[in-house]
């Protein structure tokens, strides 16, 4: 009932929506959960849920999904003790994609320009603070998004002539500096003796995120990477070291707390369109105009595990897929 559904979220509002998809993918989470005790062998469907909204000069698209649903991409090979598990178990994945769209009449073609607007991911619990506390690893032990794929594809390209888009973002920005202090100084005439004292500090610093941009035919990918900044490895593919594990000040520990957080500080990302605001043009033939056409927008998103305080060697990346029909009426703005 998948139009009943968004007319559903439509009349409950953003805050009511938010806490009934909570509410539901609890439910989901314990029906999995009693489901694979019977039959541990046996895949569970996806309960993921998304719907999209087409309306003049935006394209959003929201989705929800519980984390224990999510297809499991690889996992180190430590062991995950039964409070880890339960804080991992209850967790949801909450996005929101939101792309503005400009219809621009030429002389001789049409563009559509899409700009990205606002991403928006968070991991949000589905269990009490006081629940994860007592009987899990604590609310802070959760996922975090790791790499986020975006493909943005017209239906119907007959009328399509080219697409263009801007530059990625710069690479990774590093930033070593390493400073060498060498002290010494000579004891009164009464004593003897040269005291000499050395300190030497080394520093680096690494952009967290990567935007990419690519064309494949007429579709267009975005993608965020994010990478360890410590060497530069990108955390999806990836696993912490068993030494870095040990590291106090690793950007993976106290993520949610540090001043060098990679995330907000619900364990979530933002990407604004001030940052990625160039926009993507299809170019199309003027017998395109008065038409409402259909774009396209398949997503991966990845979500990873790496301790934060709890003391474990386990780590996991998970990840979804999501698709959604969207619309453009190709006419000038009145």
């Amino acid at each position: 009932m998948r139009e009943a559904s968004k007319q559903l979220m439509r009349l409950l509002g953003s805050n009511l929506e938010e806490q009934w998809m909570r509410s539901l993918n609890l439910a989901i989470t314990n029906w999995i959960i009693e489901f694979k005790s019977l039959n541990p062998s046996i895949k569970t469907p996806s309960p993921l849920f998304s719907y999209a909204i087409s309306t003049v000069g935006l394209w959003k698209v929201q989705l929800y999904c519980p984390t224990i649903a999510m297809e499991v991409g690889n996992s180190s090979s430590a062991s995950l003790d039964e409070r880890l598990l339960l804080s991992l178990r209850y967790q949801q994945l909450e996005g929101v994609i939101q792309l503005g769209h400009k219809v621009i009449i030429r002389e001789n073609w049409v563009d559509v320009a899409v700009n990205i607007d606002n991403i928006r991911l968070d991991v949000a619990p589905l269990a009490t603070e006081t629940l994860l506390s007592e009987r899990g690893a604590g609310a802070e032990e959760k996922h975090f998004p790791s790499r986020i794929f975006l493909q943005v594809t017209p239906t119907i390209q007959t009328n399509m002539l080219s697409v263009s888009v801007s530059k990625s973002s710069d690479n990774p920005v590093h930033e070593i500096g390493i400073e060498k202090t060498l002290e010494g100084s000579f004891d009164p005439p009464t004593k003897v003796g040269f005291k000499m004292s050395a300190a030497e500090t080394v520093t680096m610093s690494m952009k967290p995120w990567k935007f990419e941009q690519s064309v494949y035919g007429n579709s267009v990918n975005l993608n965020w990477f994010l990478h360890d900044s410590i060497d530069g490895r990108e955390v999806v593919s990836s696993k912490p070291s068993k030494m870095s594990l040990f590291q106090p000040k690793a950007w993976f520990r106290d993520r949610y707390s540090s001043a060098y957080r990679p995330f907000t500080r619900q364990g979530g990302v933002v990407f604004a369109g001030d940052e990625y605001g160039e926009s993507v043009v299809w170019k199309m033939d003027r017998e395109s105009i008065g038409k409402t056409m259909e774009w396209e927008i398949k997503g991966f998103i990845w979500l990873t595990y790496w301790p934060n305080k709890y003391r474990t060697f386990y780590s996991e990346t998970r990840k979804l897929e999501f698709r959604e029909i969207l619309h453009v009426s190709l006419t000038k703005p009145a």
